[in-house]
């Protein structure tokens, strides 16, 4: 069956039978099915929101990427901005577009893989929008909760920062590149990392966060954008998956580029003042491994980073 047949009210009906299935939280006032979501975050919270885009053949293509694991991380993208904020999941809205001849066993397992991420996070689906288009495409407005001016963000990175990371990079890079030489479909769904980005935001001395969404390069740029200041990266302590080095030589792939310019790992990239808690300690409390992989230094005038540029570009 295509969704041609089923129709957009047969598939309206078909998602919010699904999303049903799983009970939302006493955030939720208004759920999926009215013209508006009415959300309600705790007295004392800001409200954060975010919005992504995952676009067939930009950011998937259906012979590589398994429908159900394109679904998981569409919203792992959008959970992991929040993540970088500090703030807790309120719920998100999805607005899906695909061709009428898309057969309707891929939009279910599409929906499957959001639903199955909104249940691990707590984070319901609360309403959306359908629309016929040339090309399959998932865009998707998450909304968050952190308490009031405790929000993290991009700016606070000053010299002498240690710059951290959490888990490891290039794997989804890796992951992509295995698929698209045949080996299968890609495998790879990012964690994002909530918990973590909740405790730093309890954290004194934290300085500038970004999740790496574009790759650790492109990312560490946008943490420096503005600012007098230069990167001093060392490429020796990034953290990868093991076995990583071997998986990129079989595959030619240079490990130290893949790892840096990547991208989709969606791991926090954050600066510390040197007084901040290390090592052990900070991983203990963001319950992830954190690693420290270099500090921020004073630029000269008209010098800025000091690390090679890359990652993802759109345009």
């Amino acid at each position: 069956m295509r969704l041609r047949d089923l129709g957009e009210f047969g598939l309206i009906a078909r998602i919010l039978r699904t999303a049903a299935r799983r009970p939302s939280p006493a955030s939720v006032v208004v759920g999926p099915g009215d013209d508006a979501a009415v959300l309600r975050p705790a007295p004392g919270e800001d409200v954060v929101v975010t919005t992504d885009a995952l676009v067939e053949d930009v950011h998937f293509r259906w012979r590589t990427d398994a429908p159900r694991a394109i679904g998981r991380r569409a919203l792992a993208a959008n959970l992991s901005d929040l993540a970088a904020m500090g703030a807790r999941p309120l719920g998100f809205v999805l607005a899906l577009a695909a061709p009428p001849s898309l057969p309707v066993r891929r939009v279910d397992a599409l929906v499957a893989g959001l639903l199955h991420e909104a249940a691990r996070h707590g984070c319901p689906l609360v309403g959306g929008n359908l629309s016929a288009a040339r090309e399959t495409s998932l865009t998707l407005t998450a909304i968050g909760a952190v308490a009031r001016g405790r929000a993290l963000s991009r700016a606070g990175a000053r010299a002498g920062d240690r710059i951290c990371v959490t888990g490891t990079l290039g794997g989804a890079a890796l992951d992509r590149a295995r698929a698209e030489r045949g080996r299968g479909q890609t495998r790879h769904v990012p964690e994002p990392r909530l918990s973590a980005g909740r405790a730093l935001a309890r954290l004194p001395g934290v300085g500038g966060v970004i999740d790496v969404s574009d790759g650790l390069d492109a990312d560490l740029a946008h943490l420096l954008e503005g600012r007098r200041l230069r990167a001093e990266v060392d490429a020796a302590r990034l953290p990868v998956p093991r076995g990583f080095g071997a998986a990129c030589a079989r595959l030619g792939l240079d490990p130290e580029r893949v790892a840096r310019t990547g991208g989709e790992d969606y791991e926090l990239l954050f600066t510390l003042r040197p007084s901040a808690p290390g090592g052990a300690r900070l991983s203990r409390r963001l319950g992830v491994a954190v690693t420290e992989i270099g500090r921020l230094r004073a630029a000269a005038p008209g010098r800025g980073r000091s690390f090679p540029a890359g990652g993802w570009r759109h345009f």
